[in-house]
C-alpha cells in the first residue's frame, strides 16, 4: 500500500502555489497551501505535514521568520522545510539552512528537480520517524526489562529479609508477631507523615523487621537471661546495633540499606542520650526515629525474660511522656492522634 503524505506549500502569490501542485500531483501526495507565514502556523496547528515548501519573499512575516517560528515548536520542528525562492544568492542559501531549512530550490525550477528533491526529503523524513519509534520501543523494552529486573532484586531483598528475620526469632526472645507488629506500626507512622510517601512505608513494612539482626551475635545467655543486666552485659547487648551495621552497610540496595539505618539508629534518643552514636534531634534518620516508637511500644505491651507486660493504656503514656526525650515530638503526635489504630494492631 502506498504512503499518501501530507505537503504544505507557502507563497503568497498564488500562481507559484499551483505550478507546484501541478508538478507533484503525479505522486502521491496531499496538498494544503498558506499565502502568508501566519497562516501556514495556524495550518500546522490544526493539521499533521509531512513536509513544507516555503517561499522566502513574502510580506509580513517572510520565509526565514517562518522557518524559525516552526523550529521553536518542538511539535513541529522535525517536519522537513524546503525554501522555494527566486533569490539566488549565495546569502539566502546559507541564510535558509541557518533557520533550519533542509533545501533550497532556485525558481524557476525544473520540474524533475522539484520531484526529486521532494522525493528524496519525504524518504528521510520517514525513515527519520521509523527509526525515533524503533528507537522508542527500544526504549521502552530496556524500560520495561530494567523495572522487571528491580522488581526481581526487591522481591529477592524481601525474602533474604524474611530469612533473616526467622534466625533472628530462633535466638533472640522475640517472636513473628513482635516483628510483624513491628512493621504494622512503623508503617501506619510512615502513612501520616507528611514529608513521607508510599515507597517510605513500603521500605519501612519490610525493612523494620531487620532492626533486632544485631541480636545474632549476642549470646544467648546474656539475650535471655531473666532479671537486670549487668552494666558490662548491657554493653554487650549495645553491640547489637553496630553489628547489624558492619553486617548491612556495604549494600547498595534499597531494602538493605533502609535495615542498615534502622537496626543502627532504632535505639538513638531525640534528645542525644541513646546508642550507638548519641544522635540528636533530626540527626536520627527519620527510619530509625519511626521504628524506635514502634519497636519501645510493642516491646511494653508484651512479656519479657527480663519483665512483664504494661497495659495498652500505661505504654501509651510512656510513648507520650517520653516525647522530646526519647522519641521524635512530632511522631509522637502522630501515635497519640492515631492511638486506637495502634492498639488495634496490637490485637494481631
Amino acid at each position: 500500500m502506498n504512503l499518501v503524505f501530507e505537503i504544505l506549500i507557502v507563497d503568497d502569490i498564488v500562481e507559484n502555489i499551483q505550478v507546484a501542485m501541478n508538478i507533484l500531483k503525479e505522486d502521491n501526495y496531499h496538498f494544503s497551501f498558506a499565502r502568508s507565514g501566519q497562516e501556514a502556523l495556524q495550518l500546522l496547528k490544526q493539521k499533521k505535514f509531512d513536509l513544507i515548501l516555503l517561499d522566502i519573499m513574502m510580506p509580513e512575516m517572510d520565509g526565514y521568520e517562518t522557518c524559525q517560528a516552526i523550529k521553536a515548536d518542538p511539535s513541529l520542528m522535525d517536519i522537513p522545510v524546503i525554501f522555494l525562492t527566486a533569490k539566488a544568492d549565495v546569502d539566502s542559501m546559507e541564510k535558509a539552512f541557518e533557520v533550519g531549512g533542509v533545501d533550497f530550490i532556485t525558481k524557476p525550477f525544473h520540474p524533475n528537480e522539484l520531484l526529486a528533491r521532494v522525493r528524496t526529503h519525504l524518504e528521510l523524513h520517514k525513515a527519520k520517524e521509523i527509526l525515533k519509534q524503533h528507537n522508542l520501543t527500544l526504549q521502552a523494552r530496556i524500560e520495561m526489562q530494567r523495572l522487571r529486573a528491580l522488581s526481581e532484586l526487591e522481591e529477592n531483598q524481601k525474602e533474604m529479609i524474611e530469612i533473616v528475620t526467622e534466625m533472628v526469632e530462633s535466638v533472640s526472645d522475640e517472636t513473628g508477631k513482635h516483628i510483624k507488629r513491628v512493621a504494622e506500626f512503623s508503617r501506619l507512622l510512615a502513612m501520616y507523615h507528611p514529608a513521607l510517601g508510599p515507597e517510605d512505608e513500603e521500605i519501612l513494612y519490610h525493612a523494620s523487621p531487620m532492626h533486632d539482626i544485631g541480636k545474632m551475635a549476642i549470646p544467648r545467655e546474656i539475650l535471655h537471661k531473666e532479671g537486670r543486666l549487668t552494666p558490662e552485659e548491657f554493653a554487650i547487648i549495645q553491640t547489637h546495633t553496630t553489628k547489624a551495621h558492619d553486617y548491612l552497610k556495604n549494600s547498595k540496595r534499597k531494602y538493605m540499606k533502609a535495615a542498615d539505618i534502622i537496626a543502627h539508629q532504632h535505639h538513638e534518643k531525640w534528645d542525644g542520650s541513646g546508642y550507638p552514636q548519641g544522635l540528636r534531634g533530626e540527626d536520627i534518620h527519620i527510619y530509625g526515629r519511626i521504628v524506635a516508637i514502634a519497636d519501645v511500644f510493642d516491646a511494653l505491651t508484651h512479656k519479657r525474660v527480663y519483665k512483664q507486660r504494661w497495659t495498652l493504656e500505661e505504654s501509651a503514656r510512656y510513648i507520650i511522656d517520653e516525647s522530646g526525650k526519647h522519641f521524635d515530638p512530632f511522631l509522637v503526635e502522630i501515635f497519640q492522634e492515631h492511638q486506637d489504630e495502634f492498639f488495634a494492631i496490637h490485637a494481631l
